[in-house]
């Protein structure tokens, strides 16, 4: 990682507007594309909004806000991870809150991303300057740190930092409960009027491999998701695969994992797609991400394939407290889409599972309609009346 946010406050990147009415924070792609979505929905209704944005390419093709830095490009997940671009993250946090003591956005709306924008939070009222601590600067919270999952009693630090959380899962409105926090549950933007999921299911489709959006993730599971392509097409040669990335740096990863991972001829079968392309799907291979649910949306059958550090799982699973890892096995509390996870993640029982799976089955539509159901808000309150109510 060599890229760094650089902030003077009195001069590098300066808002070129007299002031900042909202700074949206997304520190990976999923975020990213969501927030950019709320900011085009904001501008529709009132293009006198002005808006700064730290995010990723989704937010920075937006013009008629301010794009200060890619942040999704660096994103990284797990414990080991973490403590290896310490230093990195250091200087972005200590040059993101001078820029905001500098500028004081009327509101700050963090997307996702707990572990950067929680602290962000945290240091903005130790030093006085949010909302909650008598500062100027109030904290949203869009789309909440899974804490039904574990460090449960983080929601009591979120209660006293943050003025306001829009939650996309209606569970949650629960979870918060015994807390102070406002908590609105805003629907989840995936089931939202106008969103394009951009994949169908068709049975004589491609497969579609989905390693994820961050490197390190990418990086362990990818090459389990082609040894598994690559014993699907010893059964099925006429299989083909499409994989989706969301940014060229990811692209050039995968194509870099492919060379060293399978053969010439098996590379011809695969066609890389960025997240914005329509796509059919005979059955989908997955990593744990937003993407998954995505897939269980659109209908399309498909399995869990996730790997980490083995540090990493070791810790998480002794700390997350639910039974699953995908959001949708979690909604419908079953094993919708199969989870083949750390030693069960083997190219042969993901293979066996897809020549089994090829076909649709009624209980996939069905619990695509529940899901469907349970993620759409039921008050009239989106995401982005929320964030700019009374602003």
């Amino acid at each position: 990682m060599n890229n760094y946010l650089q902030i003077d406050a009195n001069r590098f990147d300066s808002p070129k507007f007299d002031k900042v009415d909202v700074l949206f924070i997304a520190g990976e792609h999923s975020g990213d594309q969501h927030g950019a979505e709320i900011i085009e929905k904001i501008l529709q209704k009132d293009p006198n909004k002005k808006i700064c944005m730290i995010g990723g390419p989704a937010m920075e093709k937006l013009k008629q806000a301010q794009f200060l830095f890619n942040l999704a490009d660096s994103s990284v997940v797990g414990f080991v991870e973490v403590l290896r671009n310490y230093n990195f993250f250091k200087k972005i946090f200590d040059d993101l809150m001078e820029w905001i003591s500098f500028h004081s956005p009327k509101r700050i709306v963090f997307i996702d991303y707990p572990g950067f924008n929680l602290r962000i939070a945290k240091s903005l009222f130790q030093a006085g300057i949010s909302k909650a601590s008598g500062g100027k600067v109030e904290l949203y919270y869009y789309i909440a740190p899974q804490v039904w999952a574990w460090k449960a009693k983080r929601r009591f630090s979120m209660a006293e930092h943050i003025d306001s959380l829009g939650v996309i899962f209606p569970f949650e409105i629960e979870v918060f409960s015994d807390t102070k926090l406002q908590t609105h549950f805003v629907g989840h933007p995936f089931v939202q009027n106008g969103f394009k999921i951009h994949l169908v299911y068709d049975h004589s489709a491609p497969i579609l491999l989905l390693p994820g959006s961050r490197i390190q993730a990418v990086t362990r599971i990818y090459p389990i998701l082609l040894k598994s392509f690559e014993k699907v097409l010893q059964k099925n040669p006429q299989m083909e695969a499409n994989v989706v990335y969301p940014d060229s740096k990811i692209k050039s990863l995968l194509e870099e994992i492919q060379s060293s991972h399978i053969s010439k001829e098996i590379e011809k079968k695969i066609h890389f797609h960025n997240t914005s392309s329509n796509l059919s799907a005979s059955i989908v291979l997955t990593s744990s991400g937003t993407m998954s649910l995505k897939c269980a949306l659109a209908g399309i059958p498909g399995a869990i394939v996730y790997k980490a550090h083995p540090i990493t799982y070791w810790i998480g699973k002794r700390l997350v407290k639910i039974p699953y890892l995908g959001i949708s096995n979690i909604l419908l509390q079953k094993d919708f889409y199969p989870e083949f996870i750390q030693n069960d993640a083997d190219p042969k029982k993901i293979a066996q599972w897809v020549f089994k799976n090829l076909e649709i089955n009624p209980s996939i539509k069905e619990g695509t309609l529940e899901l469907k159901r349970k993620l759409h808000h039921k008050d009239g309150v989106s995401a982005e009346d929320w964030i700019t109510k009374d602003l």
